[in-house]
């Protein structure tokens, strides 16, 4: 995807609101009284892309992983919201392995409402990736018919999260993150936030393993916008920069434990749109979000990790168990933050 495309795509809704934002009034209804279960689906589109050279010169090798949707299963009660992703491999566009390969995706996230604050950790496991852009290096090469180069042993390990904070009060995060709450008249919010994690890469190649520690911790500043049509109607962009490092520990033939270490300045980007139909039992609704992250390596060399996907998703609420009810009310006198 181009990030100028996707820039002019989400800034719009973003600044037309942002006038508006400054003088609504918000009134918020909670569910946080009920269990929700939510049941997704979203094509995960993942690709870390390489680059070297500048211009005509510029080479790109662009590697992306076979399943390209995921399901997932969401649980929220109180101020607890986890989910559960996976790719199963009987969905049509996750089973393309003679020509791509096998690839795998699980991911666990867990996100806490204190407050103002937003607390999100996860966890991501990707295995198996392809050379997406072979026509860049065999013209003759065709699509549907030639399989792909693959990498079946490139892996990537991720364990992060992040901390935002809502500066508007009248603004519900809650309720365009997990639909925890509905917010009955339009407003928005600024939202500073970090963001933190640590990755794992390993690979084998020609017998040779190689593996790469990566930290990043970045500083971001978003904007988010809920706009309620009607009474059960809300549509809410949403767009973030962030500015980081990244420090990484590069071993490129473990059998002579040879390590390169390095430092980089870190250019993040995100965005999203979320529209979303809410009812006190049911709701369901879509979203779109972006991610495009980028630091700059010697020679001329750029590396990237884009990620675009869309969502739908279909709720319902009921009254917790008394079992749910009492065992978190036990939990809460423990941790009074809960």
């Amino acid at each position: 995807m181009k990030l100028s495309k996707a820039v002019f795509v989400f800034l719009f809704p973003f600044f037309a609101f942002y006038g508006r934002a400054q003088s609504d009034t918000t009134n918020i209804k909670s569910y946080t009284d009920q269990v929700m279960i939510r049941a997704n689906i979203d094509t995960n589109i993942e690709s870390y892309i390489f680059s070297q050279g500048e211009g005509k010169n510029e080479n790109q090798m662009t590697f992306s992983i076979n399943n390209k949707t995921r399901t997932s299963l969401s649980v929220d009660y109180k101020i607890i919201s986890a989910t559960l992703s996976f790719s199963p491999h009987f969905i049509s566009g996750n089973n393309d392995d003679e020509l791509k390969g096998k690839s795998s995706y699980t991911d666990f996230s867990l996100r806490l409402f204190p407050k103002k604050f937003i607390q999100t950790l996860y966890y991501k496991n990707v295995k198996g990736f392809y050379l997406e852009n072979m026509k860049d290096f065999l013209p003759g090469w065709q699509e549907g018919k030639d399989a792909y180069i693959q990498f079946p042993d490139f892996r990537v390990q991720s364990f992060g999260g992040s901390t935002a904070y809502v500066l508007n009060e009248n603004f519900s995060a809650k309720s365009i993150y997990t639909q925890g709450e509905w917010q009955k008249k339009s407003s928005g919010s600024w939202v500073p936030f970090l963001d933190y994690d640590i990755s794992l890469f390993t690979n084998i190649t020609d017998g040779q393993k190689s593996k790469e520690i990566q930290y990043k911790i970045g500083a971001n500043m978003g904007y988010f916008y809920n706009w309620v049509i009607g009474k059960k109607v809300h549509i809410a962009p949403y767009l973030a920069l962030g500015l980081g490092g990244k420090f990484s520990s590069y071993y490129e033939n473990l059998s002579d434990k040879s390590r390169v270490n390095a430092q980089y300045v870190t250019i993040r980007m995100e965005g999203g749109l979320h529209i979303g139909y809410n009812t006190d039992r049911f709701l369901f609704g879509g979203k779109m979000n972006f991610s495009a992250y980028a630091y700059d390596q010697k020679n001329n060399q750029t590396v990237e990790n884009n990620n675009l996907y869309g969502l739908l998703y279909i709720g319902y609420r009921f009254a917790p168990p008394k079992v749910v009810k009492n065992t978190y009310d036990k939990i809460q006198k423990k941790i009074p933050v809960l």
